[in-house]
């Protein structure tokens, strides 16, 4: 004879729904976290590449080159570098910013130095979907500035 309260409850579906559980609210949220992160890291470095050779191409155009031509080298340069990775973006079309002025070198040398510097507002207009809770891992701007002394 069996009564209503000593039946055993049946937990066998409770494993699939908690893995279940799991992978929706733990789980997923990380993975596409460290994706977006990764994809960031991956723009950062190109960020950081398109800078350098905007400087170099700067730097190393014949002497007696223009600024004003030195400055158009290098934001050519770091405007091909910038395509060539993550989104294919090119300088000062959009919300990248590229800037490349030729001026006094600030360690007091007296020689000239072109400075490239690349700024992208990463957090409000990321390359990936917006991951809804996440975006707060991702930083506000990605910038970066390269110097290079003229020849």
């Amino acid at each position: 004879m069996s009564t209503w309260g000593s039946r055993k409850r049946d937990d066998r579906g409770a494993a699939v729904v908690e893995t279940a559980l799991c992978i929706c609210f733990v789980v997923l949220p990380i993975v596409f976290g460290v994706i977006a992160y990764a994809y960031m890291l991956s723009f950062r470095q190109t960020v950081t590449q398109a800078s350098a050779e905007g400087a170099r191409a700067g730097a190393v155009a014949p002497v007696g080159t223009a600024d004003a031509d030195r400055t158009t080298a290098a934001l050519n340069a770091t405007s091909g570098a910038m395509a060539t990775g993550p989104g294919g973006l090119t300088c000062n079309s959009g919300f990248l910013v590229c800037t490349a002025p030729v001026a006094t070198c600030t360690d007091g040398s007296g020689k000239k130095c072109i400075t490239v510097t690349v700024t992208y507002p990463y957090r409000d207009h990321s390359l990936l979907p917006t991951i809804p809770g996440l975006g707060f891992v991702l930083p506000k701007d990605i910038t970066y500035v390269s110097v290079a002394e003229v020849n």
